[in-house]
């Protein structure tokens, strides 16, 4: 005996019902209980409160009851994977592979099977147990499919109203879980490239990213409905928009466990959940439209929370690369209220001694000095850690890692100065006399082009940051300088346009120490003018023209520090000097005044 409601084909009008098989025994296909329990979940959306109710055994009797036939709504695909009985039974499905009267109240728990208790409510359950329970790959993927359709289908009413929220936001985590990558040993060397498990997940994530798309639709649609609107959806949103949003930053950019489809799906994803919340943009979405309104950065750090600590972070390859690709997001004035949840976790990435992680880890630093006050910074010392921190990386022999903590030490070295000038302590040196004395170590016994070009660009904004007080370093200064000069360093020759630049910022900065230097200082750049001019490599014109452009101006400065000694001394190699291009060098010199 079954009830037939009226109109039930007009609730899911994309659905076409497809022919129900007849009933199989065990030991022969049967279908997955995931996919089983979404059928029972469509019965119930097409029949409302009722359910598709077969008669209970009288007492007495105590036999299974046999098969029902199955309602106006059938299943919408049949999984090919064998299922036992008891597991199907315990999802409250019957044999026919729907929802019936007599599973529910055989099988379900007492607490989801009470006189108000519908499918409906005990479906999203249902499938967060079946995905904790660890069941196989296909029937999941399965599940997942199945559920998007349901999703889609359902009338707003039917999926939201009377839901709890808290029981969509269990089954939008354990989807997100689903759906991530696999985990990592804590001391793997390195990601693998893309091997079968993540080439799996890319899909899974598709999936679940695709259900994903149609829940945020549907509670759009019933923001404007009368019977739910926003005290109904404004909660579940605040439920859901957390993991939605871990999902999409998992996927959103190319990783290794990502494909086109799951990017393309992570990045719809994101823009409708940037739209849900009623923002323009991402970041917009995370720090709040105002100061005074807090965004959804601390829901996020929340969940991210349990998995940036010291013994989990590599666990979830995905976990930092999501921190890292959020935190630019929230910039000055917001981020100041979370320095305290994203200092930690960028110390313990840059911390790290693979250099990717490092590189990572001292970004994330710099975002945080460059938009949160110093005196947040200098607060409890935490300037002084972060200092200490970068520092220790500047021992490492990797230019791509050295270019990002020095220019990481640029901004803050003002920072700390600033504080011990307020605290009046009295030193010998600064922190950055410290850097640019380790700097300089390095440099002048440096052979690697690469390590070179990074220590050569980044030199004079360390010259300009010190001023006069570069009179304290000029020593060492003068040998690295005049190593650079001699050395070419490929094509672009970055090294000797860095080192010019730095020589021109020492003379404007320690004029009245050039004199004395000048024979030697000289003599490089007349050397270096002749190698560039004489050079049949295949350096560009436009660099050798940069190169000549930048010893002319060295010695027009040198020149200008040292009375006109320099024209009294390039009187007799113009005189001699053949070479048109080397005379042009020498008469901008001759006629600058």
């Amino acid at each position: 005996m079954r009830y037939e409601p009226e109109g039930s084909e007009q609730l899911f009008p994309r659905l076409s019902p497809l022919p129900r098989p007849s009933p199989r025994g065990w030991g022969e296909t049967s279908p997955s209980p995931g996919r089983a329990a979404l059928a029972g979940a469509h019965r119930s959306a097409s029949t409302g409160p009722a359910l598709a109710a077969s008669s209970r055994p009288s007492p007495g009797r105590n036999r299974r009851p046999s098969p029902h036939t199955g309602g106006s709504f059938p299943m919408l695909i049949y999984s090919h994977i064998a299922t036992p009985p008891a597991f199907t039974a315990r999802l409250g499905i019957c044999d026919s592979g729907a929802v019936c009267g007599v599973c529910w109240g055989r099988w379900w728990p007492s607490a989801l099977r009470g006189p108000g208790v519908s499918p409906r409510r005990a479906l999203l359950p249902a499938i967060g147990q079946l995905f904790s329970e660890g069941a196989g790959g296909a029937p999941k993927a399965g599940v997942v499919r199945d559920l998007g359709a349901l999703v889609e289908a359902a009338d707003c009413r039917w999926l939201f109203g009377g839901l709890s929220p808290a029981t969509l936001g269990e089954l939008v985590a354990v989807l997100n879980g689903y759906a991530a990558p696999p985990k990592q040993e804590q001391d793997a060397a390195e990601l693998p490239s893309k091997d079968s498990a993540y080439t799996a997940a890319a899909e899974r994530a598709a999936d679940v990213g695709s259900v994903f798309l149609h829940l945020l639709v549907k509670l759009e649609a019933a923001k404007t409905q009368e019977s739910l609107g926003v005290p109904v959806v404004g909660p579940i949103l605040c439920r859901v928009t957390g993991p939605v949003y871990i999902f999409a930053a998992t996927h959103v950019v190319e990783r290794p466990w990502t494909n086109v489809r799951s990017q393309s799906v992570a990045q719809e994803l994101l823009a409708l959940l940037v739209q849900a919340a009623g923002c323009g943009s991402v970041a917009e979405f995370l720090r709040g439209k105002n100061e005074d309104e807090e965004g959804r950065f601390a829901a996020v750090m929340g969940l991210l929370k349990q998995e940036l600590t010291k013994d989990t972070w590599k666990c979830n390859p995905a976990t930092k690369f999501v921190f890292s690709w959020t935190l630019p997001h929230v910039t000055r004035p917001w981020l100041s209220r979370y320095l305290e949840r994203v200092l930690p976790p960028s110390l313990l990435i840059s911390d790290d001694y693979r250099e990717e992680n490092k590189i990572l880890g001292v970004r994330c630093l710099h975002h945080i000095i460059l938009n949160v006050p110093a005196a947040d910074l200098c607060q409890f010392n935490r300037a002084q850690v972060v200092y200490h921190a970068l520092y220790n990386h500047l021992y490492s022999r990797e230019a791509p890692l050295i270019q990002t903590v020095l220019v990481c030490l640029l901004d803050l070295l003002p920072i700390l100065e600033r504080a011990q000038r307020q605290q009046k302590q009295a030193r010998p040196t600064t922190p950055c006399d410290e850097v640019l004395q380790l700097v300089l170590t390095h440099m002048e016994a440096e052979h690697r082009l690469a390590l070179r070009r990074v220590y050569a660009r980044t030199l004079p904004a360390f010259v300009q940051r010190l001023g006069i007080l570069i009179v304290q370093h000029l020593k060492r200064l003068e040998r690295v300088i005049l190593g650079y000069l001699e050395v070419c360093d490929g094509p672009e020759e970055e090294a000797r346009l860095g080192i010019l630049e730095a020589l021109q910022c020492t003379i404007k900065h320690a004029w009245p120490r050039m004199p004395c230097r000048l024979p030697v200082l000289l003599k490089a750049l007349l050397k270096m003018i002749w190698d560039v001019h004489t050079d049949q490599g295949s350096t560009p014109e436009p660099v050798k023209a940069a190169l000549l452009q930048g010893a002319t101006e060295c010695l027009i400065l040198l020149d200008r520090c040292s009375e006109g000694q320099v024209k009294v001394l390039l009187e007799g190699v113009y005189s001699s000097c053949e070479e048109n291009r080397v005379r042009e060098c020498l008469r901008k010199v001759q006629e600058n005044t």
